[in-house]
């Protein structure tokens, strides 16, 4: 997963995006990047660290122009290398930089016909630099000096027409405008709004609407699944649909994980979504332990804090704070290596004694993923006196890779593959383990919007939407996702680094 911003203004775009990449942060906290244009020049800074590590005042002041892009990384596989940070430039036609969200299933395909075919170099591992590369070839294919809208959008569509996966992409072309759009299901977020100033009508696109917010834009509404936007420098607005089948189906983890709860995503409220996930929980329980003997809920902070609190309304029982978190380690689910999940889940959260002392404890998170910080969660709980621990997750059992831009461990690494609910239980050591049911959590987020009739819910049931993966695809990206792979990359990239440049 990956935050985008794009922006189209009358002054300088540099502080707008760097405001709205650190509201997206939560999306990836491994490398940072932004392109500015004035003229006919980029002016482009990206590195590894957390966007306010990475644009320092002296970048700030290079980065000028009133259009530009934006890009907070977490890598789906492989290379955390700098150089593959985003976003990604080339120089023909136009000048182009682009910025990626998701994941190319057919990156492999993809990049052997951009060196046998188109003649293009790829330079990196990067899919986003294999996608950024076959809209400027099908681009440069029209070959006109002023490309129109239309133009554009032929282009995407012949994106569309190759490339499968998920993927929501924006993209600058130099003296003309930014260009933005979404993989024909959908799966990825995109959303964009609009600000009225004394100069005149401002726009930007994100991953998330809460980017939006932070700056006082008003959302507009969702790029539709397979749709493209092109804003010019001027600040003309274009749209038009460009994937000849498109079928509505986001990403379920979207909205238990990976959104802010302040966003809207699909015309769906994540908080209200994740507050029906609790009342959901909290029937199951009632099915299935009417007369439960739990006496607290306690969030694991906190993303579960939303849907623990509605739990709790509905069980009628106390809802209570049991875990302090140190606001400065990052989110467990999206650090690099077990080893480093590990040590830093006590680091992370405290215990109070006082909420867990002589109690029955109903703990919830999101989801569970590795088990890594569940467990020692467990184990926290025990430790300050807890009669039981019971353990209920928002979501259902993980027990599949995500290959559309989420970086699942490799299946062994799931807690949840080939076992059952009471099996997890066990291994992370509680006394009852509760999972949302799948039908549960689609309705949670259905209510918000009707009209989505199907959802990526492959991390929960193994459907892949797209229709092109088969066991030879998930044994490849295992093979790049394991921790020990990304050992080994990382040793190797650590002598990387990218610096701010001025491209003409």
């Amino acid at each position: 997963m990956c935050g985008i911003v794009g922006v189209v203004a009358k002054s300088y775009v540099n502080q707008t995006i760097f405001d709205a990449l650190t509201v997206l942060q939560h999306r990836g906290q491994d490398a940072a990047g932004m392109v500015t244009c004035e003229g006919d020049r980029f002016f482009l800074r990206k590195d590894n660290g957390l966007v306010n590590e990475v644009f320092r005042t002296r970048h700030m002041k290079r980065l000028v122009g009133n259009l530009g892009i934006g890009h907070v990384r977490y890598p789906t596989a492989g290379s955390s290398s700098a150089a593959e940070a985003q976003p990604f430039y080339v120089n023909s036609p136009y000048g182009i930089a682009l910025a990626h969200n998701g994941n190319l299933t057919n990156a492999e395909q993809l990049a052997e016909q951009m060196r046998n075919e188109n003649l293009r170099h790829i330079n990196t591992t990067s899919d986003s630099e294999i996608l950024l590369n076959i809209f400027a070839h099908e681009l440069q294919q029209i070959g006109k000096l002023v490309p129109t809208a239309e133009d554009i959008f032929t282009a995407v569509k012949a994106v569309h027409e190759r490339c499968t996966g998920g993927y929501a992409v924006v993209a600058v072309i130099t003296g003309y405008g930014i260009v933005a759009f979404r993989d024909p299901n959908g799966i990825r977020p995109l959303v964009y709004g609009k600000r009225e100033t004394s100069n005149g009508t401002e726009f930007m696109v994100a991953s998330e609407s809460v980017a939006l917010d932070i700056s006082g834009y008003t959302l507009v509404r969702d790029i539709a699944p397979g749709e493209a936007i092109f804003i010019s420098q001027e600040g003309d607005v274009s749209t038009l649909q460009c994937a000849p089948k498109a079928d509505f189906a986001p990403c379920l983890f979207e909205y238990v994980y990976l959104a802010r709860p302040d966003s809207i995503m699909d015309e769906v409220n994540v908080y209200k979504s994740r507050m029906r996930m609790g009342e959901k929980l909290a029937e199951k329980v009632m099915r299935e332990r009417p007369e439960h003997d739990i006496d607290v809920v306690i969030p694991i902070p906190d993303t579960s804090r939303t849907s623990a609190l509605e739990m709790a309304h509905h069980l009628n029982v106390n809802f209570r704070e049991g875990f302090i978190k140190n606001r400065y380690i990052g989110r467990t689910f999206i650090m690099p290596g077990q080893e480093m999940r590990e040590k830093s889940v006590r680091r992370k959260l405290n215990p109070i004694e006082l909420e867990f002392k002589d109690k029955v404890v109903m703990l919830v998170d999101d989801s569970i993923v590795r088990g890594t910080t569940s467990r020692q969660i467990v184990e926290m709980a025990r430790d300050m006196g807890a009669k039981k621990v019971y353990f209920a997750s928002a979501a259902p059992a993980v027990r599949y890779p995500n290959v559309y831009g989420i970086d699942m461990p490799s299946v062994d690494e799931l807690i949840a593959h080939d076992r059952t609910d009471d099996e997890v239980g066990q291994l992370i050591g509680c006394d009852w383990m509760l999972y949302q049911d799948l039908d549960d959590l689609k309705e949670c987020v259905r209510t918000g919007n009707e009209e989505i009739n199907n959802f990526d819910s492959s991390v929960f049931n193994g459907e892949y939407i797209t229709g092109d993966i088969d066991q030879a695809y998930l044994d490849r990206i295992e093979a790049k996702r394991n921790d020990a792979a990304k050992a080994g990359e990382d040793q190797k990239d650590d002598s990387d680094s990218t610096d701010l440049l001025a491209i003409s």
